[in-house]
């Protein structure tokens, strides 16, 4: 069975784009909601995020500052998958939104949104939203 792309956005209220940007593409802005620890090879840009006594790693495959970062599992089989962030501010309130895009079975769909809303739940308490 192949994975199916989802996107789904979140509306961060008067988080600053600055501060979304080190949530999603720091080290210390990560290891707050995303994992238990994370660690980069600044050479290779890979990212090693720790779970318990798990880890996984990622490497960056496009950046654009302040606005989208595009992550690949390094264990993932199809090169073509990936896991993005997308900032977005709204026009009329000036509000920012997170937008996340991923990859998964079409059965797990619903486990893999649940897991997202829930790590971005944390985001939003560590940032005060």
């Amino acid at each position: 069975m192949s994975k199916e792309k989802f996107h789904i956005e979140f509306l961060m209220g008067n988080a600053t784009q600055s501060s979304l940007w080190r949530m999603i593409s720091q080290i210390d802005g990560l290891s707050e909601w995303f994992a238990d620890e994370v660690s980069m090879d600044e050479t290779e840009a890979i990212y090693t995020f720790i779970w318990g006594k798990t880890n996984n790693e990622v490497q960056i495959i496009s950046k654009k500052p302040q606005s989208s970062i595009r992550y690949r599992w390094l264990d993932e089989e199809d090169e073509e998958l990936y896991f993005e962030f997308l900032l977005h501010k709204l026009d009329l309130s000036g509000a920012m939104t997170l937008e996340i895009t991923d990859f998964a079975e079409p059965d797990e769909k619903g486990d893999a949104i649940a897991l997202w809303e829930s790590q971005i739940d944390e985001m939003k308490r560590r940032l005060g939203i």
